[in-house]
């Protein structure tokens, strides 16, 4: 079990995860209005330096680089588990949002408003699937500094969030406000 719980294990999830990323990006409709570039930058430079945090095989970041968490086995294969099941759901909503999926804060051509699947009770669930692989991928790491690279990738996502809520409410107006008051942000709203 030690080998299937390795470093290696890790970031083969998260290759071949990019892969399917940017395949199935292949099918999605053209571009119709979005973020502007000011918005795509800010975006782009937080998520980079969370995941530098995270993902540097040695940063020089002093006490950041101490552990927050001992490295045990049992710790590694639930942060492992975690990894799974992050990226489980990004590749669960993905599909369910086919040819409307974009990278950036983009409205597509034909644009519909996606209820389906993990959709249904929460409005961000790719955010949300791959902050919980990233917080994995912290506690596998272990080092506060991947932590903090976790926490910076979710202000990163939480910025995205809102600009995207703020494009489909103006695309959507009041169907969109009703899927809102239903649904939770990046976790299912309780009842």
């Amino acid at each position: 079990m030690s080998t299937l719980v390795s470093w290696s294990t890790v970031t083969a999830l998260w290759i071949a995860w990019m892969v399917y990323w940017f395949l199935s990006a292949l099918g999605a409709r053209r571009n119709e209005r979005g973020e502007s570039l000011g918005q795509r930058l800010r975006t782009t430079v937080v998520l980079a330096v969370g995941t530098y945090l995270i993902f540097a095989p040695v940063a020089p970041l002093g006490p950041l680089n101490r552990r927050f968490v001992a490295e045990f086995l049992a710790i590694r294969a639930v942060a492992l588990g975690m990894v799974v099941a992050g990226l489980a759901i990004t590749v669960w909503a993905r599909r369910h949002l086919g040819q409307f999926w974009s990278a950036r804060v983009m409205l597509k051509e034909g644009h519909e408003l996606i209820q389906s699947g993990p959709y249904a009770r929460v409005r961000h669930p790719i955010y949300s699937g791959i902050f919980l692989a990233m917080l994995g991928t912290a506690l596998f790491v272990g080092q506060w500094r991947a932590l903090l690279g976790a926490a910076v990738f979710f202000a990163g996502h939480s910025l995205k969030a809102r600009q995207e809520e703020s494009l489909l409410a103006g695309q959507f107006g009041a169907a969109y406000e009703e899927y809102r008051e239903r649904t939770g942000s990046l976790l299912p709203r309780l009842r």
